[in-house]
């Protein structure tokens, strides 16, 4: 940069600074110049401030106006719906007739405990809306509740003129010495009564105390069992005369009370035929049926209680229901809904009273047993078959309860019982050792008739030689097979009992916290079909026995099973689908069939070292020497195999 443009840059600098320096204002320009702003300042604010109180005043305006509004609409919607609902309870009363007066009332629960129950009945429909079994819980721990008070309905209903009049509908009232309460006790051998009725009116409406229905409940202190008369006076008026019947509606939610839920022993109606066995519905799906013949009682039945209605005389008929809402189930532990709409005999010129009962309680075999009206037939412990039912019913409860008696816990019953068990069967057992060790000491013997006749078309002579190799050494194959077959009855007995059994309900043994249930020792992350999503210990100790006694007992048949290949393979893949099988089943099961099969391995031991084997074929070739007299059916069977081998030939 050269000398004139230095010079330059610095002139227009001196000529900046001197005008910047000669255009400033005064101090007195300065201090007017404050001076108007602050003027227009404090007139802003003012004006800001007034423009704040108006908006907030018409704001206030708007929130008042708005609320006004919102109260006018809850006020017409109250009216609305007082009006609606007066409507409605005026269009009841039309279709009631000689009750219409009932149809109106305050909603009110009269509240009865007795020493193994407790009891709410409604007001409206004078019913037991709710029952809660004192002496139990569910598996968390709520109180057990049979079904949900909220939507069970019970009443019943018959024609007046051409009005369909529902007592489920109707405003009961306590009446008799103990009105004027809302709750009450009983306890021990004592009994309560409740007298819930129902009056009709006179046609001003003003009530008519001839002319009324009653509910009459029986409670006694130590029972599961209630009585329960419908009784009707001065009824010829409005019930028609030439109606032999009354319908009897009752419905419920059942509520979950248990961990899982048992397919072959669910939640379902059972029913008995007035003079005939019990049956059920379906406990898998939904199902409704028409019964066109008598019935004794109808239940609603779960796994270990039921809620049961029983006539002292019949009923006529009914249509029974079971089904399983999907979507939007109402209530938080739903589990099924089921209904019955029964008929039940009454004419209004011959009968006044309805007697019937209910049962309100455990599915305990022997409580159910003691009312004498096959209540227990709802417990599944093999009614199908007969012997399966019969070594349940007369050996295994017993047995069960008596040790049960003791106050053991009841994994140690269940050892005891086993144990037992097995000391009955040792002779059945001891008889099938020996015919394996008799197979044993003869299979050199079968391998050298085997080798005799090696072709396949000597197939029948070879059968031949190896039965009379049998047949003079006193062995019989088939013996080993019977006492097997005997102790069949008792293993199925077992898979029927024990998951019925309401005493392993919540008993914890070990690790298992419940023996009616499984027992997890390991949540899966995942859902594995045909097993779960857990893994239960006693079901894989169950499996690894059963596979271990199936490798020895194979080891002990020899020829028998060398000559079955299929069926030793198949011995082999049955306690692979019990691991399935059994992974959801009662806990106590598979304890049971695994205690079973490690006695029986130390049988096996005893019976190993009792039995000399060589001793015992030198009695063998004794019992070669002594002649044999041939049965018919050995007879019939050679003559058989020799007929059979000329038709080849």
């Amino acid at each position: 940069m050269n000398k004139n443009s230095i010079l330059g840059f610095v002139l227009i600098a001196a000529i900046m600074i001197g005008y910047s320096i000669w255009m400033a204002p005064s101090k007195e320009e300065l201090a007017a110049k404050k001076r108007k702003q602050d003027s227009i300042a404090m007139v802003m604010q003012r004006y800001n401030d007034s423009a704040s109180r108006a908006e907030k005043a018409a704001l206030e305006s708007r929130n008042k106006l708005k609320t006004e509004k919102v109260q006018k609409i809850k006020t017409a919607q109250k009216q609305q719906s007082a009006k609606t609902t007066n409507e409605k309870t005026s269009g009841i009363a039309k279709g009631y007739g000689a009750f219409s007066s009932a149809t109106r009332g305050k909603e009110k629960y009269f509240t009865i405990e007795t020493d193994l129950a407790k009891f709410s009945i409604s007001k409206k429909g004078g019913f037991i809306n709710s029952v809660e079994l004192k002496k139990y819980k569910t598996w968390d721990q709520r109180p057990l509740y049979l079904f949900d008070s909220t939507t069970s309905r019970f009443g019943i209903s018959f024609f007046e003129n051409n009005n369909v009049i529902s007592t489920n509908q109707l405003y009961f009232s306590v009446v008799g010495r103990h009105s004027g309460k809302n709750s009450y006790v009983v306890s021990g051998n004592d009994s309560l009564h409740i007298d819930m009725r129902v009056y009709a009116n006179n046609p001003n409406g003003t009530i008519d105390s001839t002319r009324y229905i009653d509910y009459i409940y029986t409670f006694k202190g130590n029972n599961y069992m209630l009585g329960f008369n419908i009784e009707m006076h001065g009824m010829q008026g409005i019930i028609p005369a030439n109606m032999n019947y009354v319908e009897l509606k009752w419905y419920a939610d059942l509520l979950q009370e248990e961990k899982t839920v048992d397919p072959r022993n669910g939640a379902t109606i059972y029913y008995k035929f007035y003079k005939d066995n019990v049956d059920n519905l379906s406990e898998r799906k939904d199902e409704k049926k028409t019964i066109k013949t008598n019935l004794k009682w109808v239940s609603f039945k779960q796994r270990f209680f039921s809620s049961t209605l029983i006539s002292k005389q019949f009923f006529n008929d009914g249509i029974l229901s079971v089904h399983k809402i999907k979507k939007n189930p109402p209530t938080k532990h739903y589990l099924k809904s089921v209904s019955v709409d029964l008929t039940v005999p009454f004419n209004v010129l011959r009968d006044k009273t309805i007697p019937m009962s209910f049962y309100f309680g455990p599915n305990d075999f022997t409580t159910l047993k003691s009312y004498g009206m096959q209540l227990e037939h709802q417990i599944p412990i093999g009614w199908g078959f007969f012997i399966l039912a019969w070594v349940n019913e007369w050996i295994v409860i017993p047995v069960f309860n008596w040790l049960g008696s003791y106050g053991w816990n009841y994994g140690i019953v269940i050892l005891v019982l086993t144990i037992l068990l097995k000391m009955a069967l040792f002779p059945i057992a001891y008889k099938t050792y020996m015919s394996s060790a008799k197979m044993r000491v003869l299979k050199p013997e079968v391998d050298a008739i085997g080798a005799k006749f090696p072709k396949k078309e000597d197939s029948m002579k070879k059968q031949q030689a190896v039965m009379a190799l049998y047949r003079k050494a006193g062995a019989n194959p088939a013996s080993g097979c019977i006492p097997m077959l005997l102790q069949m009855p008792i293993l199925f007995a077992m898979f029927e009992f024990f998951p019925s059994a309401i005493q392993l309900r919540q008993q914890s043994f070990l690790w298992a916290h419940d023996l009616s249930s499984y027992d997890s020792i390991l949540h899966l992350p995942w859902n594995i079909p045909f097993y779960g999503d857990h893994v239960s210990l006693f079901t894989l100790l169950m499996a690894v026995s059963t596979i271990m006694y199936t490798y020895l007992n194979n080891q002990m048949m020899g020829a028998q099973t060398q000559s079955m290949p299929g069926m030793k393979n198949m011995m082999y893949i049955m306690p692979i689908m019990f691991l399935g099988i059994f992974n959801n089943y009662a806990s106590g099961l598979s304890y049971y069939y695994f205690l079973a099969n490690i006695i029986t391995f130390l049988q096996m031991y005893l019976f190993k070292y009792a039995i000399n084997e060589e001793k015992l074929l030198k009695r063998i070739e004794l019992n070669k020497k002594k002649p044999k007299k041939k049965s018919n059916f050995q007879k019939r069977l050679e003559a058989a195999a020799q007929q059979r081998s000329k038709q080849r030939r």
